[in-house]
């Protein structure tokens, strides 16, 4: 494959609106699909399929832990591309917007429950 190529398949696997938005929430470290379904407001199946082709692009890694499967970025020069593609859209780079609203509190992971008893 020439480079071009590579390309246009990491920006193919950039063109859609979820991906990008899960790339966000993974910019500050690893999270398991059910927090990232609950912060966008999906289905799991739908997040898994958005995860499924960021991972072949090599975007995204997973590890299981018992139930849980969690995902974090592989290659973090993604997010200078995002960046830039932010800011010449008008957006604000490193600042995710929140296009679902959905709040964290349903969320079943370790991580949110460990936050919401500590916040309680």
């Amino acid at each position: 494959m020439s480079t071009y190529d590579n390309s246009a398949k990491l920006f193919k696997a950039l063109m859609h609106p979820v991906r990008l938005e899960i790339l966000e929430i993974l910019r500050d470290g690893e999270h398991c699909v059910c927090h990232i379904e609950a912060a966008l407001g999906q289905r799991q199946a739908y997040i898994s399929q958005q995860l499924s082709v960021l991972r072949e692009a090599g975007l995204v890694q997973d590890r299981r832990d018992g139930w849980n499967v969690h995902y974090r970025v592989t290659q973090p020069q993604v997010f200078a591309l995002l960046d830039v593609a932010l800011t010449m859209v008008g957006g604000q780079p490193g600042k995710r917007e929140v296009a679902h609203g959905t709040e964290l509190a349903n969320c079943p992971c370790p991580r949110c429950a460990t936050t919401e008893t500590v916040t309680a």
